[in-house]
């Protein structure tokens, strides 16, 4: 039995996360070369942004997919741990 959750949304959520990933990158190699740390903030706050972004999109493409409207009792405990991290 195969325990996959996927959405149609999670390709278009990967790519972001995978432009997150090369910007975190970016940051490391900044810090090894000595770039002035204004400039290491900045592309670390964009880092912070997607991320932030990609959990958005994650919880809310979650709550449209995978919650019933109706909301049974297993449902709003669902809603419940998964807004948590918003």
């Amino acid at each position: 039995m195969s325990d996959t959750h996927a959405h149609a949304g999670h390709p278009a959520l990967i790519a972001r996360l995978k432009r997150a990933d090369g910007h975190l990158r970016s940051v490391i190699v900044m810090l090894e070369a000595g770039k002035p740390c204004l400039e290491v903030a900045q592309q670390l706050l964009a880092v912070e942004k997607a991320v932030a972004n990609a959990k958005r999109v994650l919880i809310h493409d979650h709550m449209d997919h995978c919650l019933d409207v109706e909301g049974s009792e297993t449902d709003r405990a669902e809603l419940k741990a998964i807004a948590r991290y918003l």
